[in-house]
């Protein structure tokens, strides 16, 4: 925590759902310990979520971001390649580079450079479908697996009867790889955790926000199970109490941050948010698939301009309320206040002061880059592709750092 005008700062890292997407977030978490930012509040939905519960309850204090990225890396291990799987050789794609040899082109240097750009995009593509497909067909063992495996068949009552399934993916798994990484005995009131730690998940019943405070109860692999319990990847609700039934927060809001300013809401803030799912781009879609693409992103993208200009609206509120309450305790002799109505005055007054007024003083926006749009980014689990992810969350963290260092001076 650091202090602005005696007033403390807390600094808040909201971590965004994303699937696989969330190796993008462990590069990001990676740069900010580099850079001495430590956090005070870390807020995290879906794979946001995993993320913060690893970082706030991580068994190893002192390197939390290497027992992180060794958590990604573990993952992509158990990516089954599809191609090897199914024997498949190279010559199979229509994507093969070496297909450029049966074509000559004419001794242009444009259309030579536009040729084999497009020939790479479409290899990419064929690569981000076939890291789709194996995590539709084989999942990943240590983090869910699917239904139909053989292993459920003696474990799964309704096994045999598909057409009663509410989903296809069960990923407890999960829970056994989160053991190496996280101390849950972190993860509760007074059990000195690394940071504060806020999951977010939704109520099926009643589409009720649901905020899991680790300065208010204990965080367990249940809560962790609710938070990325994403309905549309086709993973099962969670009981996280007797009664509650939930599924992913993300679909309440990708970007917990108003849970942040809810659960916190005296001290100011200096945010770092991550955007999986970027809000701006340069070019329209340029087919259907793109199409898809862009409405994904916007459903997903960062929406909480209006918890920042309310932030700092109440704020102003307060300092205004602030000078009204010095004028009327400096004054009243003159303004004759009975004393039952002066109680009450002060009453609210402390109360206002003390359980309202944060204020966002900083935002660092941290972006992924989209140069070749897919919808199915968010399930490739592959090592190039978490490995590169980790990477850019790193050099996109540096970036912002370094601008918002440009901004002050």
């Amino acid at each position: 925590m650091t202090y602005s005008n005696n007033k403390p700062v807390e600094n808040v890292l909201v971590l965004q759902g994303g699937g696989s997407l969330g190796a993008f977030e462990c590069g990001v978490y990676k740069a900010l310990v580099k850079n001495n930012f430590s956090m005070d509040i870390i807020a995290g939905t879906s794979i946001g979520g995993i993320n913060a519960a690893m970082i706030s309850g991580s068994k190893n204090k002192e390197r939390t971001e290497e027992l992180l990225e060794n958590f990604w890396l573990e993952l992509s291990e158990s990516y089954i390649d599809f191609d090897k799987h199914f024997f498949l050789s190279p010559s199979f794609h229509p994507t093969n580079r070496h297909s450029s040899n049966n074509y000559f082109f004419p001794f242009n240097t444009k259309t030579t450079e536009k040729y084999f750009r497009v020939q790479r995009e479409q290899e990419i593509k064929a690569k981000q479908n076939r890291s789709f497909y194996s995590s539709v067909f084989f999942g990943n063992k240590k983090m869910f697996k699917p239904r139909w495996s053989a292993e459920f068949a003696l474990t799964d009552p309704e096994y045999f009867t598909p057409q009663k399934w509410t989903y296809l993916y069960d990923h407890s798994p999960l829970i056994k790889t989160l053991e190496k990484y996280i101390d849950y005995d972190k993860l509760r009131p007074d059990g000195n955790p690394n940071t504060r730690l806020l999951l977010t998940a939704v109520d099926i019943l009643n589409a009720q926000a649901l905020t899991f405070d680790s300065f208010k109860q204990q965080i367990t692999h249940k809560h962790i199970l609710a938070t990325s319990a994403y309905p549309l990847y086709n993973f099962p609700w969670i009981e996280v109490e007797e009664g509650v039934f939930a599924w992913d927060g993300s679909l309440l809001s990708n970007t917990p941050l108003r849970e942040v300013l809810e659960a916190s809401p005296i001290k100011d803030k200096r945010i770092f948010m991550v955007e999986n799912y970027p809000r701006n781009i340069d070019d329209l879609p340029k087919n259907i698939p793109e199409v898809q693409h862009r409405a994904r992103d916007i459903i997903f993208s960062d929406k909480t301009e209006h918890s920042i200009t309310m932030s700092k609206i109440i704020t102003n509120y307060l300092d205004y309320i602030e000078e009204l309450y010095q004028i009327v305790e400096n004054n009243i002799d003159k303004l004759q206040i009975e004393q039952k109505q002066l109680k009450r005055i002060r009453r609210k007054y402390r109360k206002y002061k003390q359980e309202h007024g944060s204020e966002i003083k900083e935002i660092y926006h941290i972006s992924r880059e989209e140069p070749h749009p897919h919808i199915h980014e968010n399930a490739d689990f592959s090592p190039e592709t978490i490995k590169e992810s980790i990477r850019e969350g790193e050099q996109k963290t540096n970036e912002a750092i370094k601008n918002q260092k440009n901004l002050r001076n």
